[in-house]
């Protein structure tokens, strides 16, 4: 088998990986920005129980959460686990693990912004929902970057991960041919899809850096 057919094979399986890649995102940064309200939330049980789910979140395997995701409705109600349900528990899996990180890094820029800048907003009379979305979270934005876009490219890698539920994605097709034909050239060119994914996620997201860098 040709390397050009090698190739051409796994498009298929970039092409689920890719989906996989921007729903987790379309869920998971809203969804973080809202776990981080509750662990940031001056009342104490929410701000408690928010806090243990982070780091249960943050300290298992995504792997083992996949499969809870996955496996969860049948155990606890029983339900028939179908072939669409697999591909969804792959994206909540993702969105919910990814969410967690992105909680707390932007728990870290939302606190990171000076508390005179806040006193300032009082004065000049913003509620508080005026004072976050035109002065904390333009701020909070600029500041985040960096540490998310090395989330999403870690993101980019761990769609591999989906395997773990038998959902079939790029590295898994690859894992196939590489076991059909008895050559590792598939896992190589797989290697080439995601970094080739990766330089382009960084890129953009330099880009988008560069943008919100209006003061330098």
């Amino acid at each position: 088998m040709s390397f050009l057919t090698i190739m051409s094979q796994l498009g298929s399986g970039f092409l689920t990986t890719l989906l996989i890649f921007c729903l987790t995102l379309v869920f998971s940064l809203p969804l973080g920005l809202l776990v981080c309200f509750g662990r940031m939330s001056k009342f104490t049980p929410l701000r408690l129980v928010v806090k243990f789910l982070i780091s249960i979140l943050r300290g298992t395997p995504l792997m083992l959460q996949l499969l809870v995701v996955y496996f969860g409705p049948y155990y606890v109600a029983r339900l028939p686990l179908s072939g669409s349900w697999r591909f969804w528990a792959v994206v909540i899996g993702f969105s919910v693990n990814y969410a967690a990180y992105f909680a707390e890094i932007y728990r870290a820029g939302i606190e990171g912004i000076p508390a005179g800048q806040h006193e300032a907003a009082r004065v000049l009379g913003y509620t508080r929902r005026q004072t976050f979305l035109k002065i904390v979270f333009p701020q909070m934005v600029k500041r985040v970057m960096p540490p998310v876009t090395n989330e999403v490219i870690t993101l980019v890698k761990d769609t591999s991960l989906a395997y773990a539920v038998s959902y079939i994605e790029m590295f898994t097709i690859a894992k196939q041919i590489a076991a059909a034909q008895t050559t590792i050239m598939p896992l190589f060119a797989a290697g080439i899809f995601y970094y080739v994914f990766n330089f382009v996620v960084a890129w953009g997201m330099e880009r988008i850096e560069k943008a919100l860098a209006y003061y330098q």
